[in-house]
C-alpha cells in the first residue's frame, strides 16, 4: 500500500490549501451577510457559494466552518491562530466538519472526475455518527457541480430532511449545472472577482513567482487563477501568443509550432498544458474583443500586449471579430477533446485559423 498522501482536488498545487488560508479577502459583502444571518439566530440549513472560480469560495467556506464550530463573534469570520477547533481543522481531526470532494478511483488511484454517489454516503454516515455528540455539524462540498447524477439526487433527498444541527455548504463554480431542486433549497452567497487592490493582498504572503501585476491582470480577478498560473509558467506562454499575434497578418510558423509543442506534453501534478495554452488563447481573444470596444486593458499581462491589441483590434468592428472567434475557438477546443485529437495539432490548427480571421488579415 503506498504511504503518498490523498490526492485534494480542491488545492491548487504548490499553494496553502484552503483551510489553512486564514481569512477571506475582498468579500466582505458576503462574510457580512452570512455573520447577519447566523447573529438573527435564522441560520439557513444549507449554503450556495458561487462566483468565478478563484475568488474565495472555498476559502470562504472554510472560515465560515471555522467561526461557526468556535463559536467566534468577530464580524470578519476570523478566529484566533490558538484556538482548538482552529487547530483540529489543520489537522484535519475536528470530528464536527467533513469534507465531501472528488475521491480517487480505487484501482487506478487517480482522482476521479466526478463526486459520486459513495461520498455522498460517507456524508450520511458523518451525520449519523456525530448526531450523538450533539452540537452543530458541517460539511462543505467542493464543488457540488461535480457531482454525478446519483449523487446529486441523494444529496437532494438529505437537502430536503436536513439531519438535526446539519448545516451544509456547497460551492458550485457553475451553479447552472447543479439541480433548480438543489438550489432552491440552499441560500445563495454570490462572490465577485476581487479588485486589484484585494488581489494584491491576497497574494502578498504567498510564494509566487512572476510578476504579480500581470498575474493579477492575467487572472482577471481570480486568485486561484493567477496561483494556478504561476504553478504552470502562465506568463511565459502568454507573453508567447502576443508575440505571435504581435506579428500579424504574417504567422511565425516557428513561434506556433513551439506553442503547439507546448500544448501536446502530457499533463503533470501542476496541471494539463493543453488547458493552459487553450485558456490563455481564450483569455487573449477576449482581450482583444474588449479592447475593440473600450480600448487595451491595464495593467499590460505581457510585453507589448497593448500595442498588440490595439493594432489588432482598432474598433467594434474588430472586436465583434475576435468576440466571434473566441466562441469558435472554444467549441472547436471541446470537439477536439471529445474526439481525442492531437493537442498539439488541434492547437496548430487553432493558430492557423485565427490568423486567418479578418481582423488579422487587416492588422
Amino acid at each position: 500500500m503506498s504511504d503518498a498522501p490523498a490526492p485534494e482536488p480542491d488545492r491548487v498545487p504548490g499553494f496553502p490549501h484552503p483551510r489553512e488560508t486564514p481569512r477571506v479577502v475582498g468579500q466582505d459583502e458576503a462574510m457580512a451577510e452570512f455573520v447577519a444571518s447566523a447573529r438573527s439566530q435564522r441560520l439557513h440549513h444549507a449554503w450556495l457559494l458561487t462566483g468565478p472560480r478563484g475568488t474565495g469560495k472555498a476559502t470562504l467556506a472554510w472560515s465560515m466552518a471555522r467561526w461557526l464550530l468556535s463559536g467566534a463573534e468577530s464580524d470578519d469570520l476570523s478566529v484566533p491562530n490558538d484556538d482548538s477547533v482552529a487547530r483540529r481543522i489543520l489537522a484535519q481531526s475536528e470530528q464536527g466538519l467533513h469534507s465531501v470532494r472528488r475521491g480517487a478511483d480505487d484501482k487506478t488511484g487517480r482522482l476521479r472526475a466526478e463526486i459520486t454517489v459513495e461520498e455522498i454516503r460517507k456524508l450520511l454516515a458523518f451525520y449519523h455518527m456525530s448526531a450523538t455528540e450533539g452540537g452543530r455539524r458541517i460539511a462543505i462540498i467542493d464543488a457540488a457541480d461535480e457531482l454525478n447524477t446519483n449523487a446529486a439526487n441523494a444529496l437532494l433527498k438529505m437537502l430536503e430532511e436536513p439531519p438535526q444541527g446539519a448545516m451544509l455548504l456547497l460551492i458550485a463554480h457553475q451553479p447552472a449545472r447543479l439541480l433548480p431542486t438543489i438550489r432552491s433549497r440552499c441560500r445563495t452567497l454570490r462572490l465577485n472577482p476581487l479588485t486589484p487592490e484585494a488581489m494584491a493582498e491576497a497574494m502578498a504572503p504567498l510564494d509566487v513567482e512572476g510578476d504579480p501585476v500581470r498575474l493579477a491582470a492575467l487572472a482577471d480577478g481570480s486568485v486561484g487563477e493567477a496561483l494556478r498560473l504561476a504553478g504552470q509558467d502562465g506568463l511565459a506562454v502568454y507573453q508567447a501568443i502576443v508575440d505571435l499575434f504581435g506579428a500579424l497578418p504574417r504567422m511565425d510558423r516557428g513561434r506556433a509550432a513551439a506553442l503547439a509543442d507546448r500544448a501536446s506534453a502530457r499533463p503533470g501534478a501542476d496541471g494539463d498544458p493543453f488547458d493552459l495554452v487553450v485558456t490563455l488563447l481564450d483569455r487573449f481573444l477576449t482581450r482583444a474583443a474588449r479592447t475593440g470596444l473600450m480600448g487595451a486593458p491595464l495593467p499590460e499581462a505581457a510585453r507589448g500586449e497593448a500595442e498588440a491589441l490595439t493594432r489588432i483590434s482598432p474598433d467594434d468592428r474588430a472586436a465583434r471579430i475576435w468576440a466571434a472567434a473566441q466562441a469558435e475557438l472554444s467549441a472547436r477546443a471541446r470537439r477536439g477533446r471529445a474526439v481525442n485529437l492531437d493537442p498539439g495539432a488541434l492547437v496548430m490548427d487553432m493558430l492557423v485559423t485565427l490568423a486567418q480571421a479578418p481582423g488579422a488579415a487587416e492588422a
